[in-house]
């Protein structure tokens, strides 16, 4: 059953910086109704992909900008409540200071659109609200900006911490099986296998007790 990918392209700006990318937009659901996985950059983007579809809910991986600066506008469109969880509220009210998400995103939430049932994780260290939501029985992962092609989320900046993201990787996502598709927040899709040895490496090289 479908899980579409929709590309949108933006400003992620945060320490006062800015930079150019382009986000994954994931929308997971059946012929009749969706949910959408990050809401970036171009809302009326996101409703001609729904092709009338129902939107029953926007899921946000994280508070950053460039994944939830279309959130508002889509959900004035479309009725679909938000959530977030709330560990990234502030990093939400820096864009949207006087609109509020609908609903905390809490661990061990389940959002069912379809055949899919979206188990949310929660992945602390790119920010401090991360989520992945896994569907268990398509074995795939949306893993937003906590693991890429290529190894974890960057770090670095505010409210975010390398130790935390690859414990977070560790407990909640090297624990599926190698089969599991990663479909990310930027860049291609992965496999958790695809992406083991590179996790386990740097966790022995910085010391990271686990």
């Amino acid at each position: 059953m479908p899980i579409e990918l929709l590309n949108t392209s933006g400003i992620f700006a945060l320490d006062g910086g800015e930079w150019s990318v382009t986000n994954n937009i994931w929308l997971v659901g059946d012929d009749t109704e969706v949910v959408v996985i990050d809401a970036a950059h171009d809302f009326s983007a996101i409703v001609d992909a729904l092709y009338g579809r129902k939107l029953r809910a926007i899921l946000l991986t994280h508070g950053h900008n460039d994944h939830i600066n279309a959130a508002i506008p889509l959900r004035n469109v479309t009725d679909a409540p938000i959530f977030l969880h709330p560990a990234d509220r502030m990093l939400w009210d820096m864009v949207w200071p006087n609109s509020a998400p609908d609903y905390d995103s809490l661990p061990n939430d389940k959002i069912c659109t379809g055949v899919h049932r979206l188990e949310l994780l929660h992945t602390p260290g790119h920010s401090p609200g991360c989520c992945c939501f896994y569907d268990a029985d398509s074995s795939v992962i949306f893993s937003g900006d906590t693991l890429f092609c290529g190894g974890p989320g960057a770090t670095g900046r505010s409210f975010s911490s390398e130790t935390t993201i690859l414990i977070s990787i560790y407990e909640k996502i090297l624990s599926l099986p190698d089969s599991t598709i990663v479909h990310t927040g930027h860049g291609d899709s992965t496999t958790i296998g695809a992406e083991r040895t590179r996790i386990l490496e740097m966790i022995q090289s910085k010391k990271i007790a686990i």
